[in-house]
């Protein structure tokens, strides 16, 4: 995704608002899913404020992690900050990743089943 993010972590907001999106359906802790047709466990964390999401995803029976900050702002927009990778692997991780479950009120009820 060229011109997705740079240096500072500016995100032009089309493409912020897709990641946003895709990360906004993920449910709150440990779901597994995949990622270009491989297994991957992820978990999200976000803050009660709304303010800070963090996810943190491992490949099952690989060495790939996936690992961001997304911190939103008081005013209109957020910054990501990938953890030691680069920010266009983390946005086409979270575009690319499907859960098991579909949509995070799914996921959430399979969890508590």
């Amino acid at each position: 995704m060229s011109g997705t993010m740079n240096d500072v972590g500016e995100t032009p907001s089309p493409a912020l608002a897709m990641f946003e999106d895709a990360l906004g359906r993920l449910p709150d802790g440990y779901v597994d899913g995949s990622f270009s047709g491989r297994p991957w466990g992820v978990t999200v964390k976000r803050s009660q404020d709304g303010k800070r999401a963090w996810l943190y995803g491992e490949e099952h029976g690989g060495t790939e992690i996936v690992s961001f900050n997304l911190y939103r702002l008081a005013g209109p927009g957020a910054v990501l900050k990938p953890c030691e990778m680069s920010s266009t692997k983390v946005i086409q991780f979270v575009l690319g990743f499907e859960p098991l479950c579909r949509g995070r009120v799914a996921c959430l009820t399979v969890a508590r089943e």
